[in-house]
């Protein structure tokens, strides 16, 4: 996926729900740091993107998303890309403070969205915690490619709660490999 992809994505988004405050918690919440230009083939081969909104208690806003422009609707079928309607609990591995440190990005494209984005070492450890292989290969080329910095990812999964305290222990192991 592209940045004007996903700005078209988020523009939808915010014309179905009529909330502005857009949130994407997937992969491709990297667009909003970084320039697909700028990152490896692996971090935006996706053609979804998890779009979530700050404030849906009842999922509503989600399950409008996911019904409009989500697999298999027209949308995805015109445009090669879909929204998959998340809430934010989606993210379950979110180390503390994740809210202060979202991103926003100020592309017209994609406006009357005001989009937000996981900071990327939050983003990482969400997908280090998830633990699926396609997560792990995310996180791997990020780090190989040198765009995320494994201090500082100890430094974020160290803020996993209690509750996680073995995700903890194997994001540690995976992040272990980096510092050899």
């Amino acid at each position: 996926m592209k940045r004007q992809e996903l700005a078209h994505l988020l523009r939808a988004a915010c014309n179905i729900t009529g909330d502005r405050e857009v949130l994407v918690i997937g992969s491709q919440a990297i667009l909003g740091t970084f320039d697909e230009d700028d990152l490896p083939a692996a971090a935006t081969a996706s053609m979804e993107a998890d779009i979530a909104f700050l404030d849906d208690p009842g999922r509503v806003k989600a399950d409008d998303v996911e019904g409009a422009i989500g697999e298999w609707s027209s949308f995805h079928s015109t445009h090669g890309i879909y929204a998959e309607g998340v809430h934010v609990e989606t993210a379950t591995f979110l180390p503390d403070g994740w809210r202060d440190r979202l991103i926003s990005w100020q592309l017209r494209s994609s406006e009357p969205a005001n989009p937000h984005f996981l900071e990327p070492h939050d983003l990482a450890i969400s997908k280090l915690g998830a633990a699926r292989e396609k997560d792990m290969d995310f996180v791997d080329a990020l780090i190989t490619a040198g765009l995320l910095d494994v201090a500082t990812l100890v430094q974020r999964c160290a803020r996993l709660g209690d509750e996680h305290a073995l995700v903890r222990a194997r994001i540690g192991d995976f992040l272990a490999r980096y510092s050899s």
